[in-house]
C-alpha cells in the first residue's frame, strides 16, 4: 500500500481525471479532504502491523464506484466474526427470515441510478434500493435467547427483542425497514421491539467474512486494533460489542401523543458528536472483498462511508480526517451514503 498510497494521491490531485473527482466530490457539496490518506512514513517508521505479502489485494481496478444503492442496511446480533458464506440462506437465522419478509413485504422499485451526482457510486438516502442484511459480531442484549438485537442504518437506530422468527422479521420490517418509513419508524405499532437511538460518535464496521473471502478475515482483526489504538490515542472511548440499552428509556417510553418522535430522535443524535465515543463492530460480506480491507463509517447524522484498501498504514488519516473532522479520503473512497452537506463542512454537520 506504500506505493499504492502516494500512486493514488497523484492521480486523485495530480491528473485532470484525478482533479475531476476531487471536483465532482466537491460539486455534488461532500465535505473532502485532500490529505494524505497515508500519515505515516514510507517505508513505514511507526511499526505498524502489515498484512501478508500473499493476501493478493486488488490493487489495479478502479473502486469509486463500487457501492450499489441501498435504502437501508441492518447488522444483526450474532456474538460472531464469522458466518455461513450466505449468511441469508442459512436456515433458522434472523437473516434469513429478514430476506424472506423483505422478499414478500417490499414493493419499493429499483432506483434509476447509482448515483446524485457525477461521482459514481455516491447516492441519497431514498424509498427506492435495496434492503442490506447483515450479520454482526455484536451480542444481543435480549434476555431471551432466541430474540435478536438489530442496527438499522443509516437512522442510527438499534432495536431490540427481534424474535429469531419469520413474524419476528416481519414485525421488525413493518416497524423500521419499510421503505415509506422514516427515521421515526411505524407510528402505530402492536409489536414488543425496543428502540433507542445508537448512542455513539461513529460506527466503524468491518468486513471479517472469512467463509466468503479470507482477505477480509485477515484484515478486520488488524484494523481492529489499529482503529482502537489511534482513537483511544486521541482521547476516545472504543467500544468492540453494543453497549446493553436494555435498562436505559426506549423511544417508545419517552414517546406520547404530545411527543414529535421525529424530533425527539434528531435531538439525541445531535448530541452525540460530542461524546467521542466509536463502536467497533465486525460484519459479514458487503462486497467488493478483493478490495480489502473494508470499512464502512457511519455517522449520527447518515452519512455511511464506504472505504477500501484500507490497511493500518491509512487509520490514522482515518481517524483524523474523517471520524473527527467529519471529510471524506477520496483515494481510497469506494462510494457512500447521504455524503452531501449542502452548505455545512462536515459529516457531522446537520
Amino acid at each position: 500500500m506504500s506505493a499504492l498510497s502516494g500512486k493514488l494521491k497523484a492521480f486523485v490531485f495530480g491528473s485532470p481525471n484525478g482533479q475531476e473527482v476531487y471536483q465532482d466530490l466537491k460539486a455534488a457539496d461532500v465535505p473532502v479532504t485532500t490529505a494524505d490518506c497515508r500519515s505515516c512514513a514510507e517505508p513505514c517508521d511507526q511499526d505498524h502491523d502489515e498484512y501478508p505479502s500473499k493476501l493478493d489485494i486488488d490493487m489495479d481496478s478502479d473502486m469509486l464506484g463500487s457501492v450499489k444503492p441501498y435504502r437501508r442496511q441492518v447488522v444483526i446480533s450474532t456474538g460472531k466474526s464469522d458466518w455461513a458464506n450466505k449468511v441469508t440462506e442459512e436456515e433458522g437465522t434472523l437473516a434469513a427470515f429478514l430476506d424472506a419478509a423483505n422478499s414478500s413485504l417490499s414493493t419499493s422499485k429499483k432506483p434509476k441510478s447509482n448515483s446524485d451526482s457525477s461521482v459514481p457510486g455516491v447516492f441519497p438516502h431514498t424509498k427506492a434500493g435495496k434492503l442490506t442484511i447483515l450479520n454482526g459480531s455484536h451480542k444481543p442484549f435480549s434476555h431471551n435467547e432466541s430474540e435478536e438485537t438489530v442496527i438499522v442504518l443509516p437512522d442510527f437506530k438499534v432495536m431490540s427483542g427481534v424474535p429469531r422468527t419469520l413474524e419476528g422479521a416481519q414485525a421488525l420490517w413493518k416497524a423500521a425497514l419499510d421503505p415509506s418509513l422514516g427515521r421515526a419508524g411505524a407510528t402505530s405499532r402492536t409489536d414488543n421491539l425496543k428502540t433507542w437511538v445508537l448512542p455513539y460518535s461513529c460506527l466503524i464496521l468491518l468486513c471479517s467474512h472469512k467463509r466468503r473471502d479470507k482477505r477480509c478475515a485477515v484484515a478486520a482483526p488488524i484494523l481492529e486494533k489499529t482503529f482502537t489504538q489511534y482513537l483511544e490515542r486521541e482521547g476516545w472511548v472504543v467500544q468492540t460489542d453494543l453497549q446493553d440499552l436494555s435498562s436505559e428509556p426506549s423511544l417508545e417510553s419517552q414517546a406520547s401523543p404530545d411527543t414529535d418522535k421525529e424530533q425527539l430522535i434528531e435531538t439525541q443524535l445531535k448530541s452525540l458528536h460530542v461524546e467521542h465515543k466509536a463502536l467497533i463492530l465486525k460484519n459479514s460480506h458487503i462486497g467488493g472483498h478483493k478490495f480489502a480491507g473494508n470499512c464502512i463509517i457511519y455517522t449520527p447524522r447518515g452519512a455511511g462511508v464506504w472505504y477500501g484498501r484500507v490497511t493500518p498504514h491509512e487509520v490514522e488519516s482515518i481517524v483524523k480526517h474523517t471520524i473527527i473532522g467529519g471529510q471524506v479520503l477520496p483515494t481510497i473512497l469506494r462510494g457512500g451514503l447521504d455524503l452531501a452537506c449542502h452548505g455545512k463542512k462536515s459529516l457531522y454537520d446537520w
